[in-house]
């Protein structure tokens, strides 16, 4: 029986992280800011513990084989880095779909920052870079309920990703040798168009949901208002325009690694419909 750490525990990937760990036989620690609150399976360890406050990860990291490290867009904190490796052997990174940067090449994002602090650490590691999250697609909640999706680029495809196969992967390279090193870009098993993800919910909770389209400026502008980062905003229409006509690249890392195909995204939707009715 090894020792796990995971971070992030009670969150859409975590939770199914820490479930596969204990399932699997293994001592399963999880860091959460009030052990109190978090709704955790029975035998996981909860340690109270902050990721921008690296003093407080010590107790939990004692001991431990390994660790699953989520970062949440906090400022990134190098000394997390140095206590993980002082105490793990492997580590497991949530990540996303970045590129590899040398070591005087600028970070143009929090990921490639961590991703270099932990290959320069000397703690074993393995990449988890997902392109998106099914998940997002929650965000059209109150849109979906009342049957129309107003969004931009309805035709773009993208390669969403179930949570599960993400924390399913993850537990793989956790617990099974030959990962170090390894950099595992993650899809869905198929790319689909806004549009259809749409219409696919509606028909999985059995309601006709239809998708329209914005206009990019509109769109612009209100996603610039909740999310607050122009230049983010920017590059995704940029992405979300260049799907439609060229879809998300989908990868068969899932299917490699865990011997069974990636869950499609309609079975994401039967699994979160009642978060749509």
């Amino acid at each position: 029986m090894s020792t796990y750490l995971v971070t992030g525990a009670t969150g859409s990937i975590g939770r199914h992280v820490v479930a596969a760990l204990v399932e699997a036989g293994h001592d399963v620690r999880a860091l959460v800011r009030d052990p109190d609150r978090a709704a955790l399976p029975e035998g996981v360890t909860a340690f109270a513990g902050d990721l921008s406050s690296p003093r407080t990860l010590e107790p939990a990291l004692r001991g431990v084989d390994g660790v699953y490290l989520m970062w949440p867009g906090i400022p990134v904190q190098p000394a997390v880095v140095r206590l993980v490796a002082e105490h793990a052997r492997h580590v497991v990174y949530l990540s996303t779909d970045v590129a590899d940067l040398a070591d005087d090449e600028p970070a143009t994002s929090y990921h490639q920052e961590i991703e270099r602090l932990i290959r320069k650490s000397g703690v074993a590691w393995t990449f988890l870079r997902p392109v998106d999250f099914a998940t997002n697609v929650l965000l059209w909640g109150d849109q979906l309920r009342h049957s129309v999706v107003r969004g931009p680029f309805g035709r773009a495809a993208r390669s969403l990703i179930h949570e599960r196969d993400i924390a399913d992967v993850a537990v793989h390279v956790l617990t099974t040798p030959g990962h170090d090193g390894a950099r595992y870009v993650l899809t869905g098993p198929e790319a689909i168009t806004h549009a259809d993800a749409a219409r696919t919910v509606g028909e999985v909770v059995g309601r006709e949901v239809r998708w329209e389209d914005l206009p990019v400026e509109v769109a612009r502008a209100g996603m610039t208002a909740a999310i607050g980062d122009a230049a983010f905003v920017d590059a995704r229409l940029r992405a979300y325009e260049s799907f439609v006509d060229t879809p998300e690249r989908v990868t068969d890392t899932v299917e490699r690694l865990l011997g069974r195909p990636a869950r499609t995204f309609r079975e994401w939707a039967e699994d979160h419909a009642d978060d749509f009715r």
